[in-house]
This record gives C-alpha cells, structure tokens and sequence, in this order.
C-alpha cells in the first residue's frame, strides 16, 4: 500500500544541462548522437533495478532471499540516480530558461503523476477518501518533488567553499528529528541531498577512473559480500534505514543513531554506486537509446506495481517460491523497458514534457 513520505564512449558527454541528468527524455531537436551512452545505460539499468525492487515488495514477507536482494538494490538504485541527476544539473544557473525547463521537466509531472497515482491508488489500495495533496507526495513522486528543490539550491552548492560536508550536516537533522516533516518530501529530500551534491562536484575523469579495469574486478566481490551482508541482516536488522525516509527515533533507535548512520548508510551506498556504475557498459547496446525514456518508465511503472496487487498477481502459490521469484523479476524488467520505448514517450510527452511555451513570456534579456 503506497504511503506518503518526505522509491567505447567517456562519460564526458554533452555540456552538462539542467535536465539530462535526471531520468528525462531528450526533446525532439536534440541530438541523440551527442548523448553518452554510458549515462544513458547507466539510467536504464537503475530504472530496471527501481522496477524490479518495487515488484519484490509482496515477495519479501516469505523470502530472505528476496529481502536481502531488496535491501541491497534499495542501498544504491536510487543513490546512482541521484548522482548522475547531480551530475547534470550543473549548468542550472537559474536564468529563466532553465527555471522554465525546470518546471516543464519537473514540476509540472510532479503534479500531473500525484493526482493520477492519488487516484489511481484509492481503487487499488480501496480508500476512496485519500485525499489529493500536492505538498505530501504519495509513492514514488517524491522523487520529482525532491529533484525540483535539489534543482533550486544548485546554484548554492556552486558557489559553498566545502559543499558535501555542508550537504551531510544538512543530512543529520533530518534523521534526528521527524519535526521537519514531509512537506514535499523534504525529510527525504535531506537524507538525499548528499548524493545530489555529489554529482554536481564530479568531472568527467571521475567517471573514467570508476570504469578502470581493476575497479570492475572488485566491484564483484565487494557486491557479493554485500549481498552477504544483507542476508545475514535480514533477521537481525531493520533495512528501512536504506529508504532514507524516516528518523532515528521512527526507525526505534536513539537519536545519536542519526548521526552516525547519515556517515555509514553514505558510505556504503556510495561504494556500491562505484561498483554498479563500473560496470556500466560504455559503448552503446541495444538498451542504450531506452536511458532516454526513463523518466516514462519511472512514472508509469507504478501503475503496475500497485494494480498487480489488486489484481491478484501475486495470489497463485508458485509466485512464492524460486520460479515466481525469477518470473516477477523477468516480468517487471520487461514492463520498465516497454515503458522507456520510443511509442510510450511520445504517447505520453504531454504530462512528461509538456510544451508550455505559451505560459512563458519571452526572454529578451542579455544571455550568459
């Protein structure tokens, strides 16, 4: 049940630019030649992970293994995300083209996906009196709201003296106190927001040195410890700390936790998003032009995560076990990737990336 809270090439690229950053498509002059095929595999995997981890919910309950994989992919899908959407956002400077890109991008899904999922979700979850709040967002549109405010604050971090220490401190209370609240999910948005930061102070050769060949050979056994890790802890600890949307003392832990667990949970998703992104492949594959369509795959795969519960797609007793495991795996994978085709953008470009042009006064200022 969704609850609101506060889910051959160098990876030089293009310039980097307000939007590419984040799981969004290209409009139709760009030109797909310039895009990076890395970040656009890079993107793909993670929103096939987002989707696969989302249709492992119902499964968890009866399967450690399961769980363990859940928490794992929960410790840095999202974390990679942020990272590129960080790393992409440093050209935003504010100027009223990249405000106006920023809210037809942005804000304006934001709202178009937290009516439709509000909706959508009081047939599904049977509450017909949930209310439609655009300040609380339901499931995964937190995402959209926080990415709006990352956005804002962009040119700050530009300019701070040490902006990732700035950016942890600015992580604690969040995991301290649960008076910050949700609005927009700013609790979340807080926990996040070193990732973000992150990004906007990599270069291209940080990409480089994550992608040498001696960092994808450890990446594996660093990963399998993990997984390890992660299933040894499944009995023994909560793997909500992963979902960086609650405090300390909502978590059932003293409030000296928040602290410390703001240092680990940043280390350890930050060493898993090097090993997930060192073996990105580089060149292009037959999934590289799909990197473009996320922000679809994103948005509308929620869709099928919540109606497969209502629909009973998970009652037939196989789903359980190994089979229905690898089936559920195979068929969210599937959905995702559909959704990031060329038909679905252009079927729903309307609320993804609507041409407001006409709400916009035209800027005849002196450009930077």
């Amino acid at each position: 049940m969704p609850q609101r809270h506060a889910t051959a090439v160098t990876p030089a690229g293009p310039a980097p630019d307000d939007r590419s950053g984040s799981p969004e498509a290209p409009k139709q002059h760009e030109n797909p030649k310039q895009r990076d095929a890395f970040f656009d595999n890079a993107k793909y995997l993670a929103i096939v992970l987002v989707a696969v981890a989302h249709a492992w919910e119902p499964l968890r309950p009866g399967s450690r293994a399961v769980t363990a994989a859940y928490i794992l992919v929960y410790a840095f899908h999202m974390p990679a995300f942020i990272v590129i959407s960080g790393y992409f956002s440093r050209g935003f400077d504010g100027s009223p083209e990249k405000i106006r890109r920023l809210i037809t991008g942005v804000a304006v899904p934001y709202v178009v996906f937290e009516t439709a999922y509000t909706l959508y979700t009081r047939w599904t979850d049977q509450v017909p009196e949930r209310p439609i709040s655009l300040l609380n967002p339901l499931y995964l549109t937190w995402f959209l709201a926080a990415l709006f405010l990352w956005r804002l604050t962009t040119p700050l971090w530009r300019r701070v003296r040490w902006p990732l220490p700035l950016a942890l401190a600015l992580a604690v209370p969040a995991t301290v106190s649960p008076a910050i609240g949700n609005d927009l999910a700013l609790q979340r948005a807080l926990q996040f927001l070193p990732y973000f930061v992150l990004g906007l102070c990599l270069k291209p050769e940080h990409f480089r040195l994550v992608r040498r060949r001696e960092v994808r050979v450890l990446a594996v056994p660093l990963f399998v410890c993990a997984l390890a890790v992660a299933y040894w802890a499944v009995p023994r600890r909560s793997g909500a700390w992963f979902f960086q949307r609650d405090g300390a003392g909502e978590l059932g832990a003293p409030y000296w936790y928040g602290p410390v667990m703001t240092l680990v949970l940043f280390g350890c998703s930050l060493l898993l998003v090097v090993c997930f992104l060192a073996w990105v492949p580089g060149r292009r594959t037959w999934f590289t032009a799909l990197g473009a369509g996320t922000l679809y795959g994103y948005l509308l795969h929620g869709f099928f995560a919540q109606g497969a519960k209502f629909w009973g797609w998970y009652d037939p007793e196989w789903i359980g076990g190994p089979l229905g495991e690898i089936v559920v795996s195979v068929v969210a994978a599937a959905i995702v990737t559909a959704l990031c085709t060329p038909p679905v953008r252009r079927a729903f470009r309307c609320v993804t990336e609507p041409d407001l042009g006409w709400a916009f006064r035209t800027f005849t200022g002196n450009r930077r």
